[in-house]
């Protein structure tokens, strides 16, 4: 716009020199030369009356997108402020979901000690699995949370598939039966398949976690079953393909596109009202899977049923599969553990966990008390809750790692918390703590840790 004004006006400057020129000259008569003028006169008002209009018109559409644009900065900084508030929102809930759960777990397992006849024992192991299924909720909720925010890595190590995942399909038994529902799982393996893979199994157990909630959501009657092949096996590495099928309500061809989409948007919404819960986590699960190399596959025929499927191949280990579980305690002299933990049930829970490895436990309800028992009395050990009052772990870490005893002992930290985001776990390990230990306690990973820290103090 400002050449054209630029060149008009140019234009009407080289028309009056011309008619001035010519007037001189003698060439146009007077009454002539002021026609041309007033004419020139005329177009000149016009002409700057239509750049003027353009240029208020130009001035309006770039306030009002100046305005948008100011409006959308505001709304994406709301929407920012908004997933701050809700990712602290999901980290506080989880926490405090976790601690009660801890708790119940714990008991159920006290209890599971105690004389009880076949009818208590089966109440137990259903509230126990039930537990254990508000725990698989929760971490997948969270797990799902923390895929979605980006920057996931993988965690490799040394697994035996059918093991773990047993455990893991156990829990969804009870879910089948409550609703009804016929449930199989199988392994299909070599003859020879003593051997254990490099994987991360908690993303693994993610994937079907999702994946076998979403089939549960789906199927009103039928069969859920899951297939977990690793038949096919390449030099040092092996090709594993998970399936997870249902009988459900399937999907119609438009909908398989979208269903493994980055966004939970693309999901039909008229469907997800009737099925509460429906589809969460499969977009995940298609990151997921491609993070660990494979592809997450849907075959799908509505009113039929639905089948999720993908491969990975990983590496063999040397290792061997153990045959018998070690039950024995870990300790067999004394070996005194300090705790700080300012939950009293928390106390009873781990306290009962750690005494049957043979441990003395002696505990702090804060950083403070920790601190003082440590330079007062000799411990092997400390398991160090993360959230406290007056005195938090980290900080209680610190101080305990500048008294003159820990130069010479250099004993142990152990964070125990309901806590167990990435971010708590390397603040911890910036604090100077040695492990991690997640709430629900696992007691094997306990009894890993025990072994692990005890080897130069106590002979397990």
């Amino acid at each position: 716009m400002k050449k054209k004004l630029s060149f008009f006006i140019f234009m009407c400057i080289a028309a009056i020199l011309i008619i001035g020129y010519f007037f001189l000259e003698k060439k146009i008569y007077t009454e002539s030369a002021a026609i041309f003028l007033f004419v020139l006169a005329i177009i000149q008002v016009f002409g700057l009356q239509y750049f003027l209009k353009n240029q208020l018109k130009n001035d309006v559409i770039k306030n009002s997108l100046r305005l948008r644009i100011d409006g959308l900065k505001d709304s994406l900084e709301s929407a920012e402020k908004l997933a701050d508030h809700k990712s602290i929102y999901l980290s506080n809930m989880s926490y405090e979901i976790r601690i009660p759960l801890n708790t119940v777990l714990g008991m159920l397992n006290m209890l599971n000690q105690t004389d009880l006849n076949s009818d208590q024992r089966a109440q137990v192991e259903i509230a126990e699995y039930s537990s254990k299924h508000l725990l698989q909720l929760v971490n997948m909720v969270t797990n799902n949370a923390e895929v979605e925010q980006g920057g996931v890595k993988l965690n490799l190590e040394t697994v035996d598939l059918k093991a773990d995942l047993s455990k893991l399909f156990k829990i969804f038994e009870y879910q089948m039966l409550d609703k009804g529902l016929d449930f199989e799982y199988k392994f299909l393996s070599e003859a020879n398949d003593k051997f254990l893979v490099l994987a991360d199994i908690s993303r693994i157990q993610q994937v079907l976690i999702n994946l076998i909630n979403n089939a549960i959501k789906f199927t009103n009657s039928g069969k859920i079953s899951v297939i977990i092949d690793q038949t096919v096996g390449i030099d040092d590495a092996q090709i594993i393909t998970f399936y997870v099928k249902d009988t459900g309500v399937g999907m119609r061809q438009e909908e398989v596109k979208r269903v493994l989409a980055s966004s939970q948007l693309n999901y039909d919404t008229s469907m997800m009202k009737d099925y509460r819960g429906g589809g969460i986590g499969l977009s995940i699960s298609n990151q997921l899977v491609k993070l660990m190399g494979g592809d997450l596959k849907l075959e799908t025929k509505e009113n039929e049923g639905s089948a999720f499927y993908f491969s990975l191949q990983l590496k063999k280990t040397l290792s061997l599969k153990a045959d018998v579980a070690e039950t024995k305690p870990v300790f067999k002299n004394r070996f005194r553990v300090l705790v700080a933990e300012d939950n009293v049930t928390n106390q009873k829970v781990i306290k009962f966990l750690l005494e049957r490895q043979g441990a003395d436990c002696t505990f702090a309800k804060n950083g403070v008390e920790a601190l003082d028992l440590y330079k007062i009395l000799d411990f092997d050990m400390i398991f160090m809750d993360i959230y406290m009052p007056d005195m938090d772990g980290y900080q209680a870490t610190k101080y305990i790692k500048q008294t003159k005893k820990f130069d010479s002992r250099k004993t142990p930290i152990i964070a125990v918390s309901a806590s167990a985001f990435e971010e708590d776990i390397e603040k911890a390990k910036r604090a100077g703590i040695d492990e991690f230990l997640a709430k629900p306690i696992e007691v094997a990973k306990l009894k890993a840790l025990l072994i692990k820290y005890s080897n130069t103090k106590v002979k397990a």
